[in-house]
C-alpha cells in the first residue's frame, strides 16, 4: 500500500459530527495500510464569514492582513480534525501551509505555488502519523509572508502535495458522488462519469464546473497525478481523472462518448469597448491595459468594422469580481486608446458543451445551437476549441439552456441519480 493524499471540502467538515465522520474515513484508510496525508478546507461557511467580518472593519482590507485572517479557518479545521483522529486511537499531526512547505509567489489573495518542500510532512508520516495540512495557504518565497491561493486553493494544495510526495492518488472528497455530466443542482438526471481525461476535465473546469477547479486539474496533468473525486457522505466509487482509464470497462465507456458534459458559469460579466479605431495595435492596447491590472479574460469577440466610420466594437468576458477594476483601468487608458465608451453587463451566463469526440463527429455544433433555439435561448457571444463550444446568454436563461442541451445530446440518466449531499456541489 502506498501514500494517499485526501482532501476534504468545507461541507464535509461543516460541524463536529462531520469532522468525526471524516476522521473515521481517514483512520480506515490508515488501517488499510496506506500512509495518509490529509488537506482540509475551513469548516462550512467560515471563509465567507471571515470575509464579511473584514469588510465590516475595512472596505478595502490590506492584502497581507486579509490573507492572515482567511487562513485562520483552515487552521481551526486542521487542529479539530487532528484531535478527532487522536480520539480514535491514531497518531496525527497538523501543519499550516507554510509548515508543510507550500512555497508561493508574493501575490496576496490569489498566490500561485512555486514549490513544495514537504520535509516535515515526510518525517511525520514516516513516524507513523497521519499528517493534516491546512489547505488554501502557503508562504511567499520572498518576504516569508502568509499567502492564500484563491478559489479552489485547497484542491490545488492537495494535488501539489501529492506530486511532491509521489502519492499514488489524490482523493478529492466533496458533497457529490463524482463528476457529473452537468451540475446536479440544475440537472437532476445528470449522469456520473466513471472516468474523464485531464483535457476534458480542464475544459469543464474552465467552463464553470465547480467540482474541480482549473488550477488543480492543470497541476495534476503536469505531474500525472490521478485524481479520484468522490463523496465524503457515501462509500460509492467516484470519478477518476487521469491520462488513461484505470480499467477496461472505463475505457469501453469512454471510447464511444462524444460529449463529456455540459457546464455553465454565472460568475462572469461582459465588457464591450465601443467605437474602437479599426487599426493595428488598438486591441493590443486594450488587452495590455487589462493584463497590467492582473485580470484574466475568457471569451473575446470583435465585430466587423463599420465602413463609414472605421470603428469597431470589442467585447470580452471576465470574472464579475474584477469588473469594476477593469472598467476603471480602461477609463484611465481611454485618451491613449481612443475608444468612444464602455458598456458593462453582469447579467450573463456561459454555457459550454465539452467532449473530445466532438471534433470527429459532424453535427455536434448544429445540434448544440438547435437545442438552444428550441429552448428559446438567444446567443450573444460564441467561442470554440477542438473539444468545446461555449456561448454567452442571458443569466435568466441558463438553467433551461443547460437542461435543453443536456437532453438533446442524450446525457440524461434514467433516474435522478445526481445527489448533492451537502447542498453546494463542492
Amino acid at each position: 500500500m502506498g501514500l494517499v493524499v485526501q482532501k476534504y471540502g468545507g461541507s464535509s467538515v461543516a460541524d463536529a459530527e462531520g469532522i468525526k465522520r471524516v476522521a473515521k474515513r481517514i483512520v480506515e484508510a490508515k488501517k488499510n495500510g496506506h500512509q495518509v496525508v490529509v488537506v482540509v478546507s475551513a469548516m462550512g461557511d467560515t471563509t465567507d464569514e471571515l470575509i464579511e467580518l473584514a469588510e465590516q472593519v475595512s472596505p478595502m482590507p490590506a492584502g497581507r492582513e486579509f490573507d492572515m485572517l482567511l487562513t485562520a479557518g483552515e487552521r481551526i479545521a486542521m487542529a479539530l480534525l487532528a484531535m478527532a483522529i487522536k480520539s480514535l486511537g491514531h497518531k496525527a499531526q497538523s501543519f499550516t501551509g507554510s509548515q508543510a512547505g507550500v512555497i508561493t509567489d508574493s501575490v496576496h489573495n490569489k498566490a500561485r505555488i512555486i514549490d513544495v518542500t514537504p520535509g516535515r510532512i515526510r518525517t511525520s508520516i514516516d513516524e507513523g502519523n497521519i499528517a493534516i495540512v491546512a489547505g488554501f495557504q502557503g508562504v511567499s518565497q520572498e518576504g516569508k509572508n502568509i499567502t492564500t491561493l484563491g478559489r479552489g486553493g485547497s484542491d490545488t494544495t492537495a494535488v501539489a502535495l501529492a506530486a511532491a510526495l509521489d502519492a499514488e492518488v489524490c482523493e478529492i472528497y466533496t458533497d457529490v458522488d463524482g463528476v457529473f455530466t452537468a451540475d446536479p443542482r440544475v440537472v437532476k438526471k445528470a449522469k456520473k462519469i466513471e472516468w474523464i481525461s485531464f483535457e476534458d476535465m480542464l475544459e469543464l473546469a474552465a467552463s464553470g464546473s465547480k467540482v474541480l477547479l482549473h488550477r488543480c486539474v492543470e497541476y495534476a496533468r503536469r505531474y500525472n497525478i490521478p485524481i479520484h473525486v468522490r463523496s465524503s457522505f457515501s462509500g460509492l466509487q467516484g470519478t477518476w481523472v487521469s491520462n488513461e482509464p484505470r480499467s477496461q470497462s472505463e475505457g469501453q465507456q469512454v471510447e464511444h462518448a462524444i460529449i463529456s458534459g455540459v457546464a455553465h458559469d454565472v460568475s462572469e460579466a461582459k465588457v464591450t469597448v465601443v467605437g474602437v479605431p479599426d487599426k493595428p495595435g488598438e486591441a493590443a492596447a486594450i488587452f495590455r491595459t487589462i493584463a497590467d491590472a492582473e485580470i484574466n479574460i475568457d471569451m473575446v469577440v470583435q465585430n466587423v468594422s463599420a465602413a463609414s466610420t472605421g470603428l469597431t466594437d470589442i467585447s470580452f468576458t471576465l470574472p464579475k469580481a474584477e469588473g469594476r477594476k477593469a472598467i476603471d483601468a480602461l477609463e484611465r487608458s481611454k485618451p491613449a486608446i481612443g475608444f468612444e465608451s464602455l458598456r458593462y453587463d453582469d447579467q450573463i451566463a456561459k454555457i459550454s458543451l465539452v467532449g473530445a469526440g466532438m471534433k470527429t463527429n459532424p453535427g455536434v455544433t448544429a445540434g448544440f445551437f438547435e437545442a438552444l433555439s428550441d429552448a428559446g435561448v438567444n446567443i450573444e457571444l460564441i467561442s470554440t476549441s477542438e473539444i468545446r463550444i461555449s456561448v454567452v446568454t442571458r443569466a435568466d436563461d441558463v438553467n433551461n439552456a443547460v437542461r435543453a442541451v443536456h437532453s438533446a445530446f442524450g446525457l440524461d440518466s434514467d433516474s435522478d441519480e445526481a445527489v448533492v449531499y451537502g447542498g453546494t456541489g463542492r
